[in-house]
């Protein structure tokens, strides 16, 4: 039984219309350069209206809204990437309520939040721009993490396209402007 219908309805809505602009400006080759304005508005308005759902019930969990809206929930939360101090404040209220929460999301989070602070990731979940996965904290039990979390095994295909962690600096310094840009927004 969801506990806050209305606001589940609301949450997954949300998150649709995050999806829909994103594919409406992908078809239009829109999303190749830098963080387009209209995305950034949209992923903006819905952390705050999350600050403000949160405020009224804690963090949407599945036992307050379902698994659908917690994944809504989450998927807001991971794309609001102009807001470091929002999705670190979500990651620790995932974190305290474990058991209501997807461990699958809790890695997602934790990995992009690393990634955006140039910072080894621990589970494999975000990539770089040549579709390669970012440096990892422990390569060697990378799989065993993953498995922990709910989250596919990865080939040895794919565990080979791994970056080693001393490329980190390498792979920050191949965009400038992403660069300037997480400093402007308080990544680094």
């Amino acid at each position: 039984m969801i506990l806050y219908k209305k606001l589940a309805n609301e949450l997954v809505r949300l998150a649709d219309d995050d999806l829909l602009l994103r594919n409406e400006l992908a078809e239009k080759g829109e999303l190749q350069k830098g963080y387009h304005p209209a995305m950034e508005a949209v992923h903006r308005d819905n952390a705050k209206r999350l600050r403000e759902i949160i405020a009224e019930i804690g963090y949407p969990g599945i036992s307050k809204v379902g698994a659908k809206a917690s994944e809504a929930t989450w998927l807001i939360v991971q794309h609001a990437i102009s807001e470091p101090d929002f999705m670190l404040h979500c990651y620790q209220l995932m974190i305290n309520e474990k058991e209501d929460i997807n461990p699958a999301h809790i890695a997602y989070l934790y990995d992009r939040i690393h990634y955006f602070k140039s910072q080894p990731q621990r589970f494999g979940t975000q990539l770089t721009a040549d579709g390669r996965i970012y440096p990892v904290e422990d390569k060697e039990n990378l799989n065993k993490q993953r498995l922990r979390m709910n989250l596919p095994e990865l080939s040895q295909m794919k565990l080979d396209t791994v970056y080693d962690l001393d490329q980190l600096a390498t792979l920050d310094q191949q965009d400038m402007d992403y660069t300037i840009w997480r400093k402007e927004v308080g990544w680094l």
